[in-house]
């Protein structure tokens, strides 16, 4: 069984704060026009007029060559952070997203990424998960390669 999970409430509430971002900056501040705009807490599109934070964000305890970090956004307000953890978040409405397996080194695991259909994430998930050199996987954009949200084993 999986669970997805989404950006620890306490990260969420440090970039709200005007914390500093993963690249040392303020938190920039934009208004949606609409859908295309994914909430990395709630895991939902954040609406037209409301106003969004862009943040570099790296979803890693640490630095090290494979911590990836790149560009989210996250709603300016307080949300609740994502608790259905066994259902597909509803942001993810592309076709297809990049799911990759990572070691409990929190390095990636090699052969472990592809492009996959949304309709398969849980299912690929179930798969890599399975495997005993794979700790837990990201979900990422298939266009861009920015972190939509995490997979876990429960």
């Amino acid at each position: 069984m999986i669970t997805f999970t989404a950006m620890p409430t306490e990260h969420a509430e440090h970039l709200r704060n005007s914390g500093p971002d993963a690249y040392g900056n303020t938190p920039e501040t934009a208004v949606s026009d609409g859908p295309g705009h994914p909430c990395r807490h709630c895991l939902e599109n954040i609406d037209a007029g409301e106003d969004y934070l862009i943040v570099a964000y790296r979803p890693f305890p640490s630095l090290q060559p494979y911590a990836e970090t790149g560009p989210i956004f996250l709603h300016a307000k307080r949300c609740k952070r994502y608790e259905a953890t066994e259902i597909m978040p509803p942001m993810l409405e592309s076709p297809d997203y990049i799911v990759r397996g990572y070691g409990s080194n929190d390095r990636i695991v090699y052969g472990s990424g592809a492009v996959t259909s949304t309709s398969d994430i849980a299912n690929r998930a179930e798969i890599l998960l399975a495997r005993e050199d794979i700790a837990y996987l990201h979900v990422r954009s298939a266009r861009n390669n920015c972190f939509q949200c995490r997979i876990d084993k429960v």
